[in-house]
């Protein structure tokens, strides 16, 4: 049994994760929050406690300074505050800092993204062995817990792979993960997570197409499918944290990710980019000083914790599965509806930040009690997936499976086919106003402009 809970990162998606952590915290035990900021941390308790979520009253719930990327404090941390685990949710430069103090502390480790280096974006797979999986061996020989990509997706995903394998599947032929957001903040731009992370992730696509990576250029490829409850939305195949895991550990010959991008979304970030503004390399102004454009844009951005009073509409995030099954063809959707304004009543967060701070302490709970204590370094899919989506059905996220008929119009196909095709029916079209810019948010006024363009 392993108990108390060290929390590091005081954003969104740790605010979360704690909520949760303090209304399990019966299993956990005591919980202390860490970042450079404290007083983040302290809003953070401040909400908790607001809520009156301490399961346990007399359990802690305290807060502590830290910089992530100093080893020898976060070693100070772990063992001043007796945490058995770390759940890393700081931003993804962090990563092998803290598994490094977890790996001399006996500390389990768990984060929700792929290590990156403030230098290299979208590195070329398989990403995690550049990084995580190095320290493998020396996690295996002290028997140290490190459970990577814990979050949603990475994270509740690769745990859909991994039941797909376990119980619906004698052989799997392809699995497209898709991921949309059809809610509403109600701001003209923003991003739902931390700017910098999320346009990073875009700048290519890596993706595993019959049995081989392939590279795309970022938003070329666009499907509209019709998901359940929040209906028919655009989506762009991505590449994506998990994939650089699930290609080795998971038996299919096609593994691609697909994110939701409206038409306003894609403009905004085509000119951002196309002016240099996502850059992650410092430019020098003519008044000498260095700036790095995309630490600028972050800066300008609103806080995604902001977004979240005011959030309407669903998120839906699942896995299509074909194979077959007894011999037969079979179609399956593995998937998760969230609502953001319920998200919000429960713990004052929105939606995309809920469905990523949940699964970290349901992967707690299960390294708490010994059922997912691997005692080595593993992908989610590694693990067996029931007892995780079993706790995450009592804590907040519900899994929804449904039988879809193949090749029926329910199907999803993900074919890749020639990008010269693809580029054809992948453009965005928006209209825009310089008098009234929130017209390009305005549903009703993009569908009449559109019908006015066809009519030409």
């Amino acid at each position: 049994m392993k108990k108390n809970v060290l929390i590091i990162g005081a954003g969104g998606v740790a605010h979360v994760t704690a909520h949760k952590a303090a209304m399990n915290n019966d299993v956990l035990g005591d919980i202390c929050i860490a970042s450079r900021t404290q007083s983040k941390c302290d809003e953070i308790i401040a909400s908790v406690k607001g809520k009156k979520h301490l399961k346990v009253k007399s359990g802690k719930l305290y807060s502590r300074q830290l910089d992530a990327l100093d080893i020898p404090a976060t070693i100070k941390l772990i063992k001043d505050t007796g945490s058995q685990i770390v759940i890393n949710l700081g931003n993804a430069f962090v990563n092998m800092s803290v598994l490094e103090a977890c790996l001399q502390t006996g500390a389990a480790y768990m984060d929700t993204a792929i290590h990156e280096d403030p230098d290299k974006v979208c590195e070329n797979p398989p990403w995690y062995a550049n990084y995580e999986w190095k320290r493998k061996a020396r996690c295996k020989k002290a028997g140290l817990t490190a459970i990577l990509g814990a979050g949603f997706d990475p994270g509740v995903v690769n745990a859909y792979c991994a039941l797909a394998q376990k119980r619906y599947f004698d052989k799997i032929d392809t699995i497209d993960i898709l991921d949309v957001n059809a809610g509403s903040h109600g701001r003209y731009f923003s991003t739902n997570f931390d700017p910098e992370i999320n346009f990073r992730e875009f700048i290519k696509v890596w993706t595993w197409i019959d049995r081989k990576w392939k590279e795309y250029p970022t938003h070329s490829v666009k499907r509209v499918y019709d998901f359940p409850v929040v209906g028919e939305q655009p989506i762009y195949l991505n590449g994506h944290d998990e994939l650089h895991s699930l290609y080795k550990n998971i038996d299919a010959n096609s593994i691609r990710f697909w994110m939701g991008f409206g038409n306003h979304y894609i403009n905004v970030f085509t000119v951002l980019r196309t002016l240099g503004f996502l850059s992650h390399l410092p430019v020098k102004l003519t008044t000498g000083q260095e700036v790095v454009p995309l630490k600028v844009v972050k800066a300008l951005f609103p806080d995604p914790k902001t977004l979240a009073p005011g959030y309407t509409g669903k998120t839906c995030i699942g896995n299509f599965v074909k194979g077959w099954k007894n011999g037969k063809k079979r179609e399956i959707l593995i998937y998760q509806v969230s609502d953001h304004k319920k998200c919000y009543l429960e713990v004052g967060s929105q939606g995309i930040s809920y469905t990523a701070g949940v699964p970290p302490v349901a992967a707690a709970m299960l390294i708490a009690n010994g059922t997912w204590d691997a005692k080595r370094m593993v992908n989610v899919e590694e693990l067996d997936p029931e007892p995780f989506i079993a706790i995450l059905d009592k804590i907040g996220l519900p899994t929804d499976i449904k039988e879809i008929r193949p090749n029926s119009k329910d199907s999803f196909d993900g074919t890749v086919r020639s990008l010269k095709k693809e580029l054809e029916e992948s453009t965005a079209t928006v209209t825009v106003s310089a008098a009234n810019p929130m017209i390009a948010l305005d549903r009703k006024a993009q569908i009449n402009a559109l019908k006015k363009l066809a009519m030409k």
